[in-house]
């Protein structure tokens, strides 16, 4: 199929695109990567009567890395952001995702704050922004705004991203001392949609000992769901998963269900927690 007839609009800075979006409103869509749109127009699933790319905005072309984080602008695409070898040092959790998303081909494309606002709750970004407590910075004709990942997600393929909102970046913080970090998924081939992924974090205290196990999960609930584990972990990794297990919400579909899922949250939260933890005792400062 073709796409429905649209208006393209190709601003070369932050200021028009949201002037742009701040015209037309709901009857436009932004486009970045368009790994996740074009198909959706193609099908005519969405028809909007204006495009805007923002592929011109070249300031949105950015991965900033410091002490707090790393920042990654609209523009920056998948692959960038995970051969970037200082935001790993800083945030490992992004190239361990990132290598599960979809193919090389795809990641040469797509771009991770693009990845953030389609807010599909299978989306393997939406788990480590969700994990990492993470923040998208949104911006309009009438100012900016940053919105907790907490708040940023509000149900599948829903964001709390305005029609007249542009999202701009997103920050994903930085490791705390002595954790480690591990992500892990299960899909029916490499590069599909998982059927269960899980991310996980484990910060270690001052003697060695286990203060925080965190993870998060995809494909398992309407929105990126997060669970501290750390009192069930001491009880046993069996306890963890049986917490995991029962506190997932997933859907029976095509590709597998909700019952083969819960085995899957089950089975990779021991998996990613046993893997964080012992990176966690590797751990050494950025």
């Amino acid at each position: 199929m073709k796409p429905a007839p649209f208006v393209w609009h190709g601003p070369e800075d932050v200021g028009a695109a949201v002037a742009l979006l701040g015209e037309y409103g709901p009857d436009a869509k932004v486009l970045a990567g368009g790994q996740s749109l074009v198909p959706l127009l193609a099908m005519r699933l969405t028809r909007p009567a204006h495009l805007v790319d923002i592929n011109r905005v070249a300031a949105l072309d950015t991965v900033t890395v410091d002490g707090s984080g790393v920042r990654i602008g609209a523009l920056a695409r998948h692959r960038r952001v995970e051969r970037d070898d200082e935001a790993f040092r800083v945030q490992p959790l992004l190239r361990q995702a990132l290598q599960y998303v979809a193919h090389p081909t795809i990641r040469n494309r797509g771009t991770c704050v693009g990845s953030l606002a389609h807010a599909d709750p299978a989306g393997e970004l939406t788990a480590v922004l969700a994990l990492c407590d993470g923040s998208v910075t949104l911006q309009s004709a009438a100012g900016t705004r940053t919105v907790a990942a907490a708040d940023f997600f509000v149900g599948p393929l829903t964001s709390a991203l305005a029609p007249d909102e542009l999202a701009v970046a997103a920050h994903v913080p930085a490791r705390p001392a002595r954790t480690g970090t591990a992500f892990v998924e299960i899909a029916r081939r490499h590069g599909d949609y998982a059927l269960c992924g899980v991310a996980a974090t484990a910060e270690l205290d001052a003697a060695g000992e286990l203060h925080r196990l965190r993870c998060g999960y995809l494909s398992v609930a309407d929105v990126p769901l997060v669970l501290d584990l750390t009192r069930a972990w001491r009880a046993g990794p069996d306890a963890a998963a049986d917490l995991a297990h029962d506190a997932v919400d997933p859907v029976t579909d095509l590709h597998a269900t909700a019952d083969y899922r819960r085995h899957l949250a089950r089975v990779l939260t021991r998996r990613a927690a046993g893997q964080a933890i012992a990176a966690a005792r590797e751990w050494e400062a950025p």
